[in-house]
C-alpha cells in the first residue's frame, strides 16, 4: 500500500488488518530512523499526530494517545467538528467518540461557535456570531481492529480511558467550503494558538514508542 486510495480500500474492506498494521510499522520505522523527515505535533486535545502524507485534499496521519496524556487544555473546548471527512482504523487500544447534536439557541446559549484556521505553526481561532446548545446524541466505542467514520461538520469528542493508550491510522479528505469548528465560551474572544511541534529526536522517540504498541496490537 502506497497511497490514500490503497489505505481507504483496505479500511473499507476490513478483511486484512495486518496490511494496515505492517504499513504503519514501516512508516514508523522510517520516521524513527530519519528516512521520513516529518515532525510530530502534540495536539491540544491530548494526542500526538504524525502527519505522514498530504496530497491535495487528502491527508494521512497516525494518531497516538499516550498512557499518561498531559492535561487537556484546549483554548475553547474538546467539542469540535472537522472540515474533512475522517476514516480511521484503530491499531491499538480503544477510542471513545461522543457524537454531539448542536442547536442554534441565540436567546439562551451554552456555547459560542469558533472557526479554526491553520496558518503554518499557528491556529487562528475566530469567534463567530453563532450561539448554540450542545447535547450528546450517541457514544461509540471502537477497539483495536475496528474502523469508524466521522463526517465533515459533525461535532464530536474523541478520547481514551486514562492509563490506556491507543493508536489509530486516520485518513482525512477535505470537504470544499467546510471549516474546522470548535465550541467555546459564550463570552470568549478570537485568539491564536501556537502548535507544539516536536524536534527530530523527540519525534523519533515517539515513533519507536508507538511502533511497540502497534506491534502488540
Amino acid at each position: 500500500m502506497t497511497s490514500y486510495a490503497d489505505l481507504e480500500r483496505e479500511i473499507d474492506r476490513g478483511t486484512r488488518p495486518e496490511l494496515l498494521r505492517d504499513w504503519v510499522l514501516g512508516v514508523l520505522g522510517d520516521v524513527a530512523d530519519g528516512r521520513r523527515p516529518l515532525r510530530a505535533v502534540r495536539h491540544p486535545l491530548g494526542f500526538t499526530c504524525l502527519p505522514v502524507e498530504r496530497d491535495g485534499p487528502d491527508g494521512i496521519c497516525v494518531h497516538a494517545w499516550p498512557a499518561e496524556p498531559p492535561p487537556v487544555r484546549p483554548s475553547t473546548s474538546a467539542m469540535h467538528s472537522h472540515s474533512w471527512d475522517l476514516l480511521s482504523h484503530v491499531l491499538y487500544g480503544t477510542v471513545r467518540n461522543e457524537l454531539i447534536d448542536v442547536t442554534d439557541t441565540p436567546a439562551d446559549p451554552s456555547w459560542r461557535v469558533y472557526q479554526v484556521h491553520s496558518l503554518g505553526e499557528v491556529d487562528e481561532v475566530a469567534a463567530t456570531d453563532r450561539l448554540v446548545t450542545a447535547t450528546t446524541a450517541t457514544v461509540e466505542t471502537h477497539a483495536a481492529g475496528d474502523s469508524y467514520a466521522l463526517r465533515a461538520g459533525g461535532f464530536h469528542t474523541s478520547e481514551v480511558t486514562a492509563g490506556a493508550p491507543a493508536v489509530t491510522v486516520a485518513l482525512g479528505r477535505t470537504t470544499p467550503g467546510a471549516c474546522d469548528l470548535s465550541l467555546g465560551a459564550v463570552d470568549g474572544r478570537s485568539h491564536r494558538v501556537r502548535r507544539d511541534r516536536c524536534d527530530a529526536a523527540e519525534t523519533a522517540r515517539m515513533a519507536r514508542q508507538i511502533a511497540r504498541l502497534v506491534a502488540r496490537g
